[in-house]
């Protein structure tokens, strides 16, 4: 091995470290900070808009800030309120329904108990009456063991669910605090961009004021095309989710389309939340061709998500389909369900940082080290 490999070494290990430390300390910091984070990020989105109020309308600073706030405000509101709505009117619809169900299901539970359970413990029974006296007294002791471990389980799940309960609800007064503070910190911040603008240009080099500003243009870009792959994405779910219904011949097929619609967005859900306890409930009520065409609709969005979200990803941010593949896989296996959402956005960084120049940079300084001054 030559010197020239040996100092490729140790500068890879070295940017490795510095990866490392990098990311521990900004974790850490992010983790006691992140109001502050989140409310520059989104003053600096708002930007163009607090400038065209500031240029084009003659705002002053502060309004310009504070309408350019109640616009995100408002926007985000009426994204929400037009989603609870819909949730709202389809839950209205499932209530009035719910006496029905449990009066169809209270009949096909009592016939099942009558025409399956009933029978078969019967036959346990008189099985059971063949068995000598130590037998007996064996399987009564395994069934009582048997109940206690179910009992113990049961118990240790119910704790859990009361513990995360009570983390949630001890939760809420410290996001409503980090919500204040975003809020109040959006304004100040929006209000007084161009300032702390000038502050980093007096502290901070040159080339890396160039880079961040080709980063944050890169940024805006990918976010868009992120953003809007999730909205293909949820529009195909729901469309399929609503030809099937239609099929089905299910009531409100298009309202519940646009609910499975919505939950597909979300990491932890998705169309299985709503779609699976459905066909369950209507197995053990024995409505087994709904049952049955309901598990086949889940198994068909499912398998059309996962053919056609690597390519939709990679369409609209202009990634490498294997990337995206990658990407999904990796971040499944590190963070679970939530991986799906991260390890597309790891990716998107990987590739912005690359588009502006840093990945090159390193590659150039582990192959060559430090550039020689002319």
């Amino acid at each position: 091995m030559t010197r020239e490999h040996g100092l490729m070494i140790l500068r890879t290990f070295i940017i490795s470290i510095a990866i490392i430390g990098l990311g521990w300390l900004v974790v850490n910091v992010f983790s006691v900070t992140y109001p502050f984070w989140i409310a520059a990020f989104i003053a600096w989105f708002l930007q163009p808009w607090i400038r065209f109020m500031k240029e084009k309308l003659k705002f002053s600073s502060g309004f310009a800030s504070l309408f350019g706030l109640l616009a995100g405000i408002i926007l985000v509101s009426s994204l929400l309120t037009g989603t609870l709505f819909l949730i709202g009117y389809s839950l209205r619809n499932f209530f009035q329904q719910i006496p029905q169900w449990i009066e169809t299901s209270s009949v096909s539970l009592q016939h099942f108990f009558n025409q399956v359970i009933f029978p078969f413990w019967q036959q346990i029974l008189g099985i059971f009456d063949t068995f000598s006296h130590e037998e007996q007294e064996a399987l009564r002791q395994s069934i009582i063991q048997l109940g206690s471990q179910v009992g113990s389980l049961l118990g240790q799940a119910g704790q859990s669910l009361v513990d995360r309960i009570t983390h949630v609800l001890l939760g809420v007064p410290t996001f409503l605090v980090a919500f204040l503070f975003i809020f109040l910190s959006i304004y100040f911040m929006g209000k007084q961009w161009s300032f702390y603008k000038e502050r980093l240009r007096d502290v901070v080099p040159p080339s890396f004021l160039v880079l961040s500003r080709k980063f944050g243009i890169a940024v805006r870009a990918r976010l868009f095309g992120f953003v809007k792959a999730q909205f293909i994405l949820m529009l195909i779910t729901g469309f399929i989710v609503l030809v099937g219904l239609l099929i089905l011949k299910v009531e409100h097929a298009l309202t519940l389309a646009v609910v499975i619609g919505i939950a597909e967005l979300l990491p932890y859900l998705g169309t299985g939340t709503i779609l699976i306890p459905w066909f369950v409930y209507l197995y053990i009520t024995g409505e087994f061709s709904m049952a049955i065409g309901l598990s086949i609709l889940y198994g068909i969005i499912v398998a059309v998500r996962q053919l056609i979200e690597p390519k939709i990803l990679s369409s609209n941010l202009n990634l490498n389909p294997v990337a995206v593949l990658i990407s999904l896989f990796v971040g499944l296996q590190l963070f679970g369900a939530l991986g799906l959402l991260v390890g597309p956005v790891l990716l998107v960084l990987v590739m912005i940082l690359n588009d502006i120049g840093v990945i090159r940079s390193i590659v150039r300084f582990i192959k060559e080290g430090w550039a020689k001054e002319a």
